[in-house]
């Protein structure tokens, strides 16, 4: 579930806090990583669950149009297909989502007025009309409805609003959050029983990459503020904005202590991650810094690197 990338800016904001909080210190840091990773696969089954649920209502919403003295068109050929399809019952006899359903206390986060107020506005949509007069019922239209409600969802202040109430880690892990999403809707159902399982983040990219980069980042501090320091030529490294500096000093830990790592892999993310987090002129700013530091690192013999780290 989480890229290199993802956890690259988990550790950007853990260094970020620590930068601006007196108080953190590595041990605490550290701990608060590992809590916020398990925190973003928390909120992946919980947006699995919430699509769950709100496809459920359409039992009482059959219930509702079967009763009424003058049925629409969409009334009277109206079916359950939302929730009575594989791919949602896959989710509803999955073991493994249902038993971190029970282990996060999903169900008492959650109201059925919640879902009820997100089916109701989902249902009054033309996607949706078209899905319920569709003859045919196959994986395909329920992979595509599902999809189209997530959508919906996504779009959805109050859904967000409510999610962002119970973690407020939602921001930042929303992008990763929704990719996870809709790459498991679309292998679903699936032979494998286990596959929600195997979204849950490896060891070898979350503790072996992430939490030793974060821990090294810190343990190294003042050697790499010394290896970028004489790069800075017209600038004022007291002056430069917070996370260009904590970039640069990922991005040079990186450079000299992960030797699986290609150089080029590790200046190109470091350089687009400054794009989205750091000011307008950031990402000229570090590319022109990392290059810098690497050729003279190069020249001076201290980029060890092997296997993959050997790729340019």
């Amino acid at each position: 579930m989480l890229s290199r990338r993802s956890v690259r800016v988990k550790v950007m904001q853990f260094l970020y806090a620590m930068d601006r909080d007196v108080d953190l210190n590595a041990t605490v840091v550290t701990k608060r990583y590992a809590e916020r990773i398990n925190i973003s696969f928390e909120l992946l089954l919980f947006n699995i669950y919430i699509l769950r649920e709100i496809t459920r209502l359409s039992i009482d919403d059959k219930r509702k149009r079967k009763a009424k003295h003058l049925p629409t068109d969409l009334d009277k050929i109206f079916t359950t297909k939302l929730f009575k399809n594989d791919v949602v019952q896959f989710l509803v006899n999955d073991n493994y989502l249902n038993s971190k359903v029970d282990k996060f206390g999903f169900a008492d986060k959650l109201d059925k007025d919640y879902f009820k107020k997100l089916y109701t506005e989902f249902a009054a949509t033309e996607p949706y009309a078209v899905f319920i007069r569709q003859e045919e019922s196959n994986i395909e239209n329920s992979v595509e409805i599902l999809l189209e409600l997530f959508r919906f969802c996504r779009q959805s202040e109050f859904y967000n609003d409510v999610i962002e109430d119970h973690y407020s880690a939602w921001i930042d892990d929303k992008s990763l959050v929704i990719g996870a999403t809709k790459k498991i809707l679309k292998s679903l159902p699936s032979l494998d029983r286990d596959v929600l399982s195997t979204y849950f983040p490896d060891d070898e990219t979350v503790n072996e990459y992430g939490a030793e980069l974060l821990a090294r980042t810190i343990q190294e501090k003042e050697l790499l503020i010394e290896i970028i320091k004489p790069m800075l030529k017209n600038w004022d490294h007291e002056r430069l904005a917070v996370i260009d500096t904590i970039l640069l000093n990922m991005a040079v830990c990186e450079f000299l202590f992960f030797e699986s790592i290609p150089t080029k892999v590790t200046l190109n993310e470091y350089v687009d991650i400054s794009k989205e987090y750091s000011t307008p002129k950031s990402k000229e700013f570090i590319n022109g810094v990392l290059d810098q530091v690497l050729k003279k690192l190069d020249t001076e013999g201290k980029i060890k690197k092997k296997g993959r780290g050997l790729i340019q």
